[in-house]
């Protein structure tokens, strides 16, 4: 399959060395407006045809797969781009902005027969995958109250991602990561969700400072995901309560500044007191990309759907209404 990547920053730079190692897959294009990107994808694939205009790649003959890695707000657009053209896609996080888009494009998905897949790379972290492991493999007992954090106390950054216009706001850009990693540990409906975001310091950007997302299930069980930019404090990345145990995931201190991009380090509590350290799962490099040269191949199922990216999206939406009226409980659209 002839992939294409329309836009190259460090995200297309990781699909591009993925898909190197992907057998099934070549890197045919790339469309992005800066040559030293285009001269940095050339080093992984020398034969590339360049773009610098999006619809004159999709229109090329040269793409049967293309990877959207553009802002989100214009994921939807791109998506209805290619898919109208029988073009495979593969869509950054979040899926888009709202899920009437997600549905849209799930349509024309079908209509036309092609795939369409979020690239959601956290669901393969290392971390992530030890710990559902552990609970799948019931070493807390019944699991019934699931916290994950991401930040910290920093200014953010000028770029994209800071503007709730364009990243859909502070709940949509990380919790596009950590709110499908709740939906994937947890088999319960969703009963409604709730949002707070606190816009409170930093002025120079749209963000929320500070967001919390809660999602309570229909048998009472409850996950809460936190992205913060003034926590002086760091709460562990994943704390995980359950019947027989717990699960707490903290932040690997050499891993600074950037632990975000680092797995945590998890320990096993016993209700006993004890707490032993949990030695990492190895998770196979570019799994997402395996799965998805042998689905387009052969058909095989991947982990990753598009329901459930879209059903995060949905999830997402339900909080920020939420936190537009002080946090009160929404019941998200989700599909059945």
């Amino acid at each position: 399959m002839r992939v294409g990547l329309l836009a190259y920053g460090a995200i297309g730079h990781e699909h591009n060395r993925a898909v190197q190692a992907t057998e099934g897959l070549e890197l045919s294009a790339v469309c992005d407006l800066d040559p030293e990107r285009v001269a940095a994808a050339r080093s992984l694939a020398p034969d590339l045809t360049a773009f610098t205009d999006t619809t004159e790649m999709l229109d090329s003959g040269l793409v049967d797969v293309v990877v959207v890695s553009t802002p989100p707000d214009t994921h939807h657009q791109w998506a209805m781009a290619a898919l109208s053209r029988d073009i495979h896609v593969v869509l950054e996080k979040p899926m888009a902005l709202t899920a009437d888009e997600c549905d849209e494009a799930m349509a024309l998905a079908d209509e036309r027969d092609r795939t369409l897949v979020v690239y959601q790379n956290r669901r393969f972290d290392a971390d992530f995958v030890t710990m559902r492991r552990l609970i799948r493999d019931g070493a807390i007992g019944e699991m019934f109250h699931y916290d994950s954090f991401v930040g910290g106390y920093s200014r953010p950054c000028d770029y994209w991602h800071s503007d709730a216009a364009v990243s859909g706001g502070a709940i949509f850009d990380w919790g596009s990561h950590y709110i499908d990693q709740i939906l994937d540990l947890f088999t319960v409906p969703v009963a409604h969700v709730s949002g707070v975001n606190h816009k409170r310091h930093w002025t120079h950007v749209t963000n929320a400072d500070h967001a919390t997302v809660t999602i309570t299930f229909e048998d009472g069980t409850q996950a809460v995901f936190t992205n913060s930019d003034l926590a002086a404090a760091r709460r562990p990345k994943f704390h995980v309560l359950g019947t027989t145990g717990a699960i707490v995931g903290e932040w690997d201190p050499a891993a600074e500044p950037a632990v975000a991009d680092r797995p945590a380090r998890l320990f096993l509590h016993s209700p006993g007191g004890e707490r032993v350290e949990v030695p990492l799962d190895e998770v196979p490099p570019y799994t997402f990309h395996r799965e998805l040269a042998d689905h387009l191949a052969r058909g095989t199922r991947m982990q990753v759907s598009a329901q459930q990216s879209r059903d995060v999206v949905a999830v997402m939406e339900a909080a920020e209404t939420s936190a537009r009226d002080l946090g009160r409980p929404v019941v998200p659209d989700l599909l059945p």
